[in-house]
């Protein structure tokens, strides 16, 4: 039986690694982002309204940068997804070959085996009507 090995995965970074370090980036803006609040809050009590005009510079800035590290990290999921599918879409293939190479080498044995599947499967469509 000819069985064809399955294809090596490149160890390159994938989407999903992509994704994970982009949602540990938006993680960090965001945790940024909160810092530099409570930074700005004290400034601004402290000192006066211009403290507060800069930390609020720094958060916009932060969630921007949070936002843009986001849009990234879903991009990236939507790469992760079609990954899965395309190595279940290679899978299936490999399975089909290998049911094709099965029904070339044994083909009475096949019919046999498909023969019974499609009686089992027809007496249990006729007792479901009952």
């Amino acid at each position: 039986m000819s069985h064809t090995p399955p294809k090596e995965i490149a160890m390159s970074p994938t989407h999903t690694d992509n994704l994970k370090s982009n949602l540990s980036e938006a993680g960090g803006h965001l945790k940024q982002a909160a810092t530099d609040t409570a930074d700005a809050v004290r400034g601004a009590a402290a000192a006066a309204g211009e403290e507060m005009r800069l930390g609020k510079a720094h958060l916009k800035a932060d969630l921007a940068d949070g936002a843009i590290a986001g849009l990234s990290a879903l991009e990236e999921a939507a790469g992760a997804g079609s990954e899965q599918v395309d190595q279940l879409m290679e899978k299936g293939r490999d399975l089909i070959d290998s049911a094709a190479d099965l029904i070339r080498e044994r083909p009475i044995a096949s019919f046999g085996a498909a023969f019974a599947a499609g009686w089992i499967i027809a007496k249990l469509a006729r007792s479901g009507d009952k």
